[in-house]
């Protein structure tokens, strides 16, 4: 039985579907007519629910901010057309991860961390340091401007193709250890890219950076080949961006 710590912010994701029949008369906007509430968790919490679906023998622990953030999409539902989101409980203020001598020697008992870091302010680099100097195995999907003191402590770091341009230079003197995804295209490591096998029709892409992160390791926990591990992510996502809201695969 694998061990994996999840560590990053959470949130709740909300999708009011609804229909979009006119535009208002006082500006030029559409007038929505809100019909359900779907709500699942997001941010941490789907890459939680990726893994209990995809690893059935692994052992979960799970550490996230105590503030509620909340990200409501409005979509016009015969289309999926986002209206727009809104994000809420997101400030200065979200409480930091205070890691103790305790909570460093925890980490030393897990087969992998996985870190999902929205730059929300939970996480800082000292703490993003602390963790993979104490993780047998580090993986990170990270939003932030890294710096080299980071990427030297973390195993494998996943981003977006916005995400590597925001880090290009940082990137191309480590390319060992990222992995860069690129929607239908598949995902790059060590200048191969690795093509989606089976592309699908984009429905709707959130939540698949969650899965892709999700999928990656578990396979990687179960063949330690980054290879596969790529293969079956690509897989895993180009399943949950063909159906609508956040889903697993």
């Amino acid at each position: 039985m694998s061990k994996i710590l999840i560590i990053r912010e959470s949130c709740t994701d909300v999708f009011t579907y609804g229909d979009v029949e006119r535009l208002s008369p006082e500006a030029p906007v559409p007038v929505f007519k809100p019909q359900e509430d779907v709500k699942n968790y997001g941010m941490a919490g789907n890459v939680l629910k990726n893994i209990e679906k995809l690893s059935l023998n692994s052992k979960i622990t799970f550490w996230t901010q105590k503030e509620t953030i909340t990200k409501q999409r409005l979509v016009e539902k015969k289309s999926n057309h986002m209206l727009i989101r809104i994000d809420s409980g997101e400030n200065e203020n979200v409480s930091k991860l205070e890691l103790t001598k305790e909570n460093l020697e925890e980490i030393k008992n897990f087969d992998v961390v996985i870190i999902s870091d929205y730059n929300k302010g939970f996480l800082d680099d000292w703490s993003l340091i602390k963790i993979g100097q104490n993780s047998k195995l580090t993986f990170i999907d990270s939003k932030r401007k890294l710096s080299q003191e980071v990427v030297n402590h973390m195993d494998y770091i996943k981003l977006n193709y916005n995400e590597y341009i925001n880090n290009k230079e940082i990137v191309d003197q480590n390319i060992n250890k990222f992995i860069i995804t690129l929607g239908a295209n598949g995902a790059k490591y060590l200048n191969e890219i690795f093509p989606s096998p089976q592309p699908q029709e984009t429905i709707d892409v959130s939540g698949a950076g969650d899965t892709f992160i999700s999928s990656l390791v578990v396979k990687y926990l179960e063949t330690k080949d980054l290879s596969k591990s790529i293969n079956y992510a690509n897989k895993m996502s180009s399943l949950v961006v063909s159906k609508r809201g956040v889903v697993t695969p």
